[in-house]
């Protein structure tokens, strides 16, 4: 099967950049399987699992998807391994996010608010199972 080049890329640090045959992306409209010679797009990135090559698994939230002629790249809000996420850490995140919520006085906040409580259920959810 023909490869293509990856890079997955959050604030902090490059999580994957090499080579891969299909990598599976929790795009805004749904699930995207990229393989080579893809065509062109760009898509937001909802809370999910980017699976590459059916075995590496890493949580992303938010950020874009660019698949091109040169390859996919991934420019995520967050990211981590999946087998990185500390579950404890993620529920007291939780906790913060929740009281954010409803300390929220303006709809931009709640809003805001409300985007990053799902991110972490989202992520709470992956590790656990």
């Amino acid at each position: 099967m023909a490869t293509f080049p990856f890079e997955l890329v959050s604030p902090e640090r490059v999580l994957f950049s090499g080579e891969a045959t299909q990598v599976v992306v929790p795009a805004s409209e749904g699930e995207i399987s990229v393989l080579a010679n893809h065509a062109p797009f760009m898509s937001a990135l909802r809370a999910g699992v980017v699976t590459v090559d059916g075995g590496k698994r890493l949580f992303v939230r938010g950020g874009f998807a660019d698949v091109s002629p040169a390859g996919l790249t991934l420019l995520a809000e967050q990211a981590i391994a999946v087998e990185d996420i500390n579950v404890e850490k993620v529920s007291g995140q939780i906790k913060d996010a929740e009281e954010d919520l409803r300390d929220a006085k303006t709809d931009d906040a709640r809003n805001r608010a409300t985007a990053v409580l799902e991110g972490l259920r989202a992520m709470l959810a992956v590790a656990r199972h």
